[in-house]
């Protein structure tokens, strides 16, 4: 008789939900601030290119520390990591709300970058070791789902509280958050600090890393204002290849204490899983940048109206991602990271087709399709690459994931700006957009159909071949 699945017991409902609230406080803080820009800049007198540093100095901090933070959390235990995250996260969200300038408020954001991307992976990992053997699949569902959410109502909850008690709230609400998420952790998570782990910490390869990421992400962010072949960019793009190239020699020296261990590089489902990734994110990211532009600037819709339009992708992206837990049990990563970037590619192809005479109401079909996308592939790509190592790389996993989805972010933004940026109209740099981020994802679909949840069995196939045309 096949045995049944544990069932969950109460401590890890309860430690699941806390994880589950705690990233949506980190995926809320990359959202809600987007409508808040105007008054921020009101408040300090400051100019926009300043101002939009608020949310860019966030998220540059956050893809940039989430290897490191990765690491930290395998090495130290992802209880303790946590705890240090969380303190930050919630101490530099209070300077932020009492910021009496915009250079305090832009350096609280970067610490509570730092806090975020210790928080993440700490998560990541606590969450799959909470869930029993056989229901790992859920956790990629729960975390993508509740970052989702967070997404998705960021927007909404940001331009509330500027509209009635003020910008700052939005910072002064993620400390009962925090304190919260804390207190629950502190009774449900057991200490997991690993005791026969050398903690010797490669500072050589976090800094090199540090510095050939924040160096990459830079180029991409100012590349579309500076210029591609501006002398400040080419420089930023050549401090990444050495600051890379040392990355790279550093690691093979460095043995077990590496950053990134050789089990980990030498993985070859872990790293096809982060090359999909990279090609998807592309599609992700410009949807989230190119659609509410759309909106304001064709369609006439305000700043809140755009962020809510964008609803049928990120509720959906949500309640996509909680139900890809369980089908992820049932059908295999394979299948369901496979379907997911299917999605990907046909809701981009559906929106390549807006025209400066679209409807709001015609672009709702292919966001609702691309939010199914990302719902499936995101949340059934992280347990797949998560699940291709050791349980003790899980957090590492995690941060390294998720950079790949920040960088593919980023070079799709470039791409996407480039061709928008030297077409005739904004409907025709986006159409044409669109279907290069369509054709990425066939490609990410053929990777992940080809490596990810196990190479395809080509002898198999042959095989299979033969027999239908013997019956034939």
């Amino acid at each position: 008789m096949p045995t049944e699945t544990p069932r969950l017991d109460r401590a890890a409902r309860i430690g699941l939900a806390a994880m589950g609230v705690a990233v949506l406080v980190i995926a809320n803080d990359f959202t809600a601030l987007s409508v808040a820009i105007p008054a921020i800049e009101s408040t300090f007198h400051a100019r926009v290119a300043t101002a939009q540093w608020v949310i860019n100095g966030y998220a540059l901090v956050f893809g940039v520390a989430i290897v490191t933070g990765g690491r930290l959390a395998d090495m130290f235990g992802r209880r303790r990591v946590f705890f240090v995250g969380c303190a930050l996260f919630a101490a530099f969200s209070l300077l932020g709300g009492l910021a009496p300038s915009v250079g305090v408020l832009l350096a609280a954001r970067a610490i509570m970058g730092v806090g975020g991307a210790m928080m993440w992976p700490a998560i990541m990992g606590m969450t799959y070791a909470l869930l029993p053997k056989g229901k790992e699949g859920l956790a990629g569902g729960l975390i993508l789902g509740a970052a989702g959410f967070g997404n998705a109502v960021g927007p909404l909850i940001g331009g509330a509280l500027t509209d009635s008690i003020g910008w700052r709230w939005i910072f002064f609400l993620n400390l009962p958050i925090a304190i919260f998420a804390i207190l629950v952790t502190w009774r449900v998570v057991g200490d997991d600090a690993p005791t026969a782990v050398d903690r010797r910490l490669d500072v050589p390869g976090v800094a090199a890393l540090s510095v050939g990421l924040l160096a990459l992400l830079l180029a991409l962010d100012l590349g579309t204002d500076d210029g591609w072949t501006s002398p400040r960019i080419l420089s930023l793009f050549a401090l990444f290849a050495v600051a890379f190239a040392a990355f790279v020699a550093i690691e093979r020296r460095a043995g077990e204490h590496a950053l990134v261990p050789h089990d980990v590089l030498e993985n070859r489902a872990f790293f096809a899983a982060c090359i999909s990734v990279l090609m998807m994110s592309a599609i992700f990211f410009a949807a989230l940048m190119y659609l509410p532009q759309f909106m304001m600037k064709a369609l006439d819709h305000s700043a809140v109206r755009a962020g809510a339009g964008l609803l049928p992708m990120m509720g959906v992206f949500a309640a996509t991602s909680f139900a890809a837990g369980p089908l992820y049990i049932k059908l295999g990563p394979k299948r369901i990271v496979c379907a997911g970037a299917l999605f990907l590619a046909v809701g981009m192809f559906l929106l390549s087709f807006l025209s400066a005479s679209s409807p709001y109401v015609s672009l709702v079909p292919g966001m609702a399709i691309l939010g199914v996308g990302v719902g499936l592939f995101y949340s059934s790509i992280t347990t797949a690459a998560v699940m291709a190592l050791d349980s003790s790389r899980a957090s590492l996993a995690g941060g390294i994931v998720y950079m790949f989805q920040v960088g593919g972010g980023s070079i799709g933004l470039g791409l996407n700006t480039a061709i928008v940026a030297t077409s005739a109209s904004l409907e025709a740099g986006i159409r044409s957009a669109f279907r290069v981020d369509a054709a990425l994802a066939i490609g990410g679909l053929a990777v992940a159909a080809l490596f990810v949840g196990g190479s395809v069995d080509l002898e198999r196939l042959r095989n299979l071949r033969h027999h239908h045309r013997a019956h034939a």
